[in-house]
């Protein structure tokens, strides 16, 4: 390898998010403060929707054990998603007591098939969670069609899929009852750690901020900016620690400024990988409708049936020529916990499998020259050659 190594995927931070950080520590605010509030505040400005709550989080997990709390789900209750996701989807689903009940994929947008999502509903369905792979939104339209028809509650995961459209609206303003966003350090802005659980339900939000700091009736900001005495304060409820602390929210206050720029040079990269694999034993990875925009938080292409080489030795050949890549997921229905607590076999979900077996996930990120993308590219190509 002559060539230093191409890591899979690097944050963008710049001179300001540094110069906020150190904002944020001289000012003595470094836990949940009033750059985590600015932090809300901007975010749904930038969704464009006054009515919306957005409430800062430690992480998208968090943000989707919140939603899922706030709205009753436990013990006895089921939870459709997609078995082709990262287990977070599915594991806060396992914490409050109720049960998943995973479906396959649509194999062209590897999205959550609408259909088997209907045809999984039974009298202990309450939620369907449906992820956007990749930051191509799921067919919401659909889905939001099913669970109004089956009175059934809606949280998205869209860790990958910010800034996502679906029929014109962005993820986050659709009629869902929450949307949770990432902002993990490879997502398409990060705070390092973070996420943001987002909703029009009153009742939800109230019951999402209390619960995210320990089920407390008053948060600590509220508590220690106070020019009274604001000492008092119960406890309504077992919370979680679920805050995000000002110093990730500085970051994501700068970050949040330039998503649009981000996510328009992770498509153009996105553009250049299509057009160069277009003639190649390769599946690109999903594009968009038409008019819609695409997060590109990964581009994962799949090996076609007739490629010369392997997807493992694929990948190893992608490695030995300095380029990182990953693989986008190893279905849930192949790890031992919901395998063997569900009963589940490849055969069951036979697109999601079928994928597995084939997918590659390159680097998209925008610290990537147009040096790397070419690059990428050659390796690719030259990794193909049996």
């Amino acid at each position: 390898m002559s060539q230093a190594f191409l890591p899979f995927a690097l944050p963008d931070i710049g001179d300001e998010e540094i110069a906020e950080v150190v904002d944020t520590l001289k000012s003595g605010w470094v836990t949940t403060g009033p750059k985590a509030r600015r932090f809300e505040t901007d975010f749904a400005a930038f969704l464009g929707d006054a009515t919306l709550h957005c409430i800062a989080v430690n992480s998208a997990t968090a943000g989707l054990h919140l939603a899922l709390e706030a709205l009753g789900i436990g013990p006895g209750d089921e939870v459709i998603t997609t078995t082709h996701t990262f287990t977070a989807t599915a594991e806060v689903v396992r914490y409050l007591g109720a049960d998943v009940k995973l479906v396959d994929i649509d194999p062209t947008t590897l999205n959550i098939d609408p259909r088997l999502i209907e045809a999984a509903i039974t009298p202990r369905t309450k939620a369907i969670l449906p992820v956007h792979y990749g930051g191509l939104a799921a067919d919401m339209p659909a889905i939001l069609d099913i669970a109004r028809r089956h009175n059934l509650k809606v949280v998205e995961d869209a860790a990958h899929a910010l800034p996502t459209t679906s029929a014109g609206l962005l993820i986050g303003t659709l009629a869902s009852d929450a949307t949770v966003f990432s902002f993990y350090a490879n997502k398409t802005i990060t705070t390092g750690e973070g996420g943001m659980l987002v909703t029009r339900d009153d009742a939800l939000a109230r019951r999402a901020r209390v619960m995210r700091l320990h089920g407390m009736s008053r948060d600590a900001f509220d508590r220690f900016t106070a020019t009274v005495p604001s000492w008092y304060y119960e406890i309504v409820a077992p919370g979680y620690k679920y805050n995000l602390t000002d110093i990730a929210a500085a970051l994501g206050l700068q970050q949040l400024k330039k998503a649009r720029r981000f996510q328009q040079r992770r498509a153009e990269i996105a553009g250049r990988y299509n057009a160069a694999f277009e003639a190649l034993p390769l599946i690109p990875a999903p594009t968009p409708p038409a008019g819609e925009s695409h997060a590109w938080h990964l581009y994962a292409l799949r090996l076609a049936d007739g490629a010369a080489v392997a997807r493992d030795r694929f990948i190893e050949r992608l490695f030995e020529r300095g380029i990182g890549c990953s693989v986008h997921y190893i279905p849930l229905h192949l790890h031992p916990y919901w395998r063997d607590r569900y009963a589940l076999a490849p055969a069951m979900f036979p697109h999601s499998q079928h994928a597995y077996e084939r997918l590659v996930s390159l680097p998209i990120y925008t610290r990537m020259t147009d040096a790397d993308v070419e690059r990428v590219i050659g390796a690719v190509k030259d990794a193909l050659i049996a």
